[in-house]
């Protein structure tokens, strides 16, 4: 293009390019070089082309990041502290419509005297599925607090606090299964 401007060809150029006669003589030679082939048709139902797309998406392959990569403590940690929180949503907000729809029936009273009634094993069992997730949720949102502030961050800083995480869950999961 510099080469162009500094000949002084570019009107020339673009007068060769843009003119008609010449347009034409190789409109002709490319219409003449490139071969038609006939291709047939057909219309199809909305519903067929969904059934042409799940038979192509079954012949895909799956992706490959569940047999190549090896587990890290830093994404299933955010694995499992995403569900523990969507885990504990659910036991919060389900508690919380079953009181409004039947409030003589969970309320405190009856829960104490129901959890009174059960087995030793089925009340350690239980405080000890409610005290997992509550635990492991508390303490690596503590952990992401100290992320948002920039301590931590390397892969080192990474692991140490991800293993103490995990230390401290177990430990407080002990803790508060035998109280």
């Amino acid at each position: 293009m510099l080469s162009t401007r500094a000949l002084g060809l570019a009107p020339s150029l673009r007068q060769a390019a843009f003119s008609p006669a010449r347009n034409h003589v190789l409109r002709n030679v490319i219409r003449s070089s490139i071969t038609k082939r006939s291709i047939q048709t057909q219309s199809l139902k909305p519903e067929d082309g969904t059934t042409i797309l799940n038979k192509q998406r079954l012949q895909r392959p799956s992706s490959p990041h569940f047999t190549i990569y090896e587990p890290q403590l830093t994404w299933v940690g955010s694995i499992f502290n995403r569900i523990t929180g969507v885990g504990l949503s659910f036991l919060l907000y389900g508690f919380s419509l079953a009181y409004l729809v039947a409030p003589g029936t969970f309320d405190s009273t009856h829960v104490i005297e129901f959890v009174g009634g059960l087995p030793d094993a089925v009340k350690y069992a239980g405080k000890f599925i409610l005290a997992l997730p509550f635990t492991f949720h508390s303490f690596n949102g503590i952990r992401h607090l100290l992320w948002d502030s920039g301590k931590f961050l390397t892969v080192k800083g990474a692991y140490s606090s991800g293993y103490a995480v995990l230390g401290a869950t177990a430990i407080s999961t002990i803790v508060l299964m035998f109280q």
